[in-house]
């Protein structure tokens, strides 16, 4: 029985897929959720550029905002729930996931996923298979519905 269900988001609409999908199995078992959500400063980071404290502040805004909007759709279903931004650097987001999923005392973690296969997974990468792969609980994937990936242009 899932008492405790861990949730990565990001904003997305394949993340919000899999945290409706959590709070379904949330309703059913009497779960709470912890929602998590890793800011992603990799992503503006090159071996030739560095980049500010704007651009630091400008993805905590954007973090507790995702949080607070994932945070209202939980509540609103009458389920617990609590957050946990990570601002660790270096740091990969399926490290998170895990270290929180250990910390939450996750009995699963749910998340959505494009389903990348091929020369896409293998030039983007994937953090579900990475998470698959290091998490010390179950994981339930909830593969993005193909509209899902047309508004995110993947």
């Amino acid at each position: 029985m899932y008492k405790r269900i861990l949730v990565p988001v990001d904003g997305s609409p394949t993340s919000t897929r899999g945290l409706d999908e959590a709070i379904q199995l949330a309703k059913l078992t009497g779960a709470s959720i912890r929602l998590v959500h890793v800011l992603d400063q990799m992503v503006f980071m090159t071996a030739m550029e560095t980049y500010t404290i704007d651009v630091i502040g400008i993805l905590k805004e954007a973090g507790e905002r995702i949080m607070q909007e994932m945070k209202a759709r939980v509540a609103a279903s009458g389920i617990d729930v609590t957050t946990f931004v990570s601002e660790a650097l270096p740091g990969r987001v399926c490290d998170v996931v895990a270290e929180q999923a250990k910390a939450f005392d996750a009995d699963l973690i749910v998340l959505g996923t494009h389903g990348r296969r091929g020369v896409g997974r293998l030039l983007i990468g994937s953090d579900a298979e990475q998470i698959v792969r290091i998490a010390s609980v179950p994981v339930l994937l909830v593969r993005a519905t193909p509209e899902a990936g047309a508004k995110t242009g993947t």
